[in-house]
């Protein structure tokens, strides 16, 4: 497991601390911002962050970070600027674990050795690739693992018991729990099903890997609700993008932010 993620763990668990996982658009609304916010989210106390590349067809995403993926791609957006933005967070943020999510089509087409390589030279830690299942992920991983970078599989709530066991062996970093039948977006309350998925998936872990828990966590409530349930870690992403697209300036978007993460932050504890 890369360095920064396990020390960021180990260090929120000795002081029993959950951890806070931001997920931001890389380029949206614009790179300088998006460079801005993860600072604001940074002071606020986010502990982990992840930078989306865009991608034409994000089949995991809901309709909020689907738009601001569309948005950044009609400015110009590309993998290779996403990754000039990785090395300045990186520059500025130098013990910031940084994950990329993206989706395989990307790798695919740039190779997957080339782009991997990237993606480390630019300070990213580890990937989320939603769209590659576990049980053909092995060429990815060895590639993956051969260059120091984690790989995080997801689980759903429904997933079988074997199959949560290969996840959480395949996974490095932290295995990252879908909270929700669906996609990604901010939901006002989540199920029993939910709280008990967390504690199958830390039941399975064992304290081997941190589970993260992600998709529709949108308030302090929502992330208290996941650390009372066992959860190592709450990613939030569309209550993030949301509060970008609305906020009526730059100011006010980092300002809200820092708020924002302050109080997810505090959830955790």
């Amino acid at each position: 497991m890369p360095s920064r993620i396990q020390d960021a763990f180990a260090r929120l668990a000795q002081r029993r601390e959950g951890a806070l996982i931001c997920y931001v658009v890389a380029g949206y609304p614009d790179v300088k911002t998006t460079g801005e916010v993860i600072d604001a989210l940074v002071a606020g106390g986010a502990d982990i962050v992840e930078l989306g590349i865009p991608f034409s067809d994000p089949i995991a995403d809901g309709p909020t970070i689907q738009q601001a993926s569309h948005a950044t791609l009609e400015n110009g957006a590309t993998p290779e600027k996403a990754l000039v933005l990785a090395k300045s967070v990186r520059k500025k943020h130098p013990d910031l674990p940084l994950l990329a999510m993206t989706y395989s089509n990307i790798f695919v087409r740039a190779g997957w050795d080339s782009f991997i390589g990237r993606c480390k030279a630019a300070g990213i830690d580890g990937l989320i690739l939603p769209d590659v299942p576990v049980e053909e992920a092995s060429e990815y991983m060895q590639k993956a693992h051969g260059q120091g970078m984690a790989t995080v599989f997801l689980a759903s709530p429904n997933t079988s018991d074997s199959r949560l066991q290969k996840i959480i062996e395949s996974s490095s970093g932290f295995m990252y729990l879908v909270s929700v039948y669906g996609i990604t977006g901010a939901r006002r309350t989540f199920e029993d099903y939910t709280k008990d998925a967390v504690r199958r998936a830390k039941q399975t872990a064992a304290g081997r890997i941190p589970v993260g828990v992600g998709f529709g966590i949108s308030t302090p409530a929502h992330a208290k609700f996941m650390m009372q349930a066992g959860a190592d870690a709450v990613i939030v992403g569309s209550a993030i993008v949301d509060r970008i697209s609305k906020a009526k300036n730059k100011r006010a978007i980092l300002k809200e932010l820092k708020t924002f993460a302050a109080s997810m932050k505090k959830a955790c504890s």
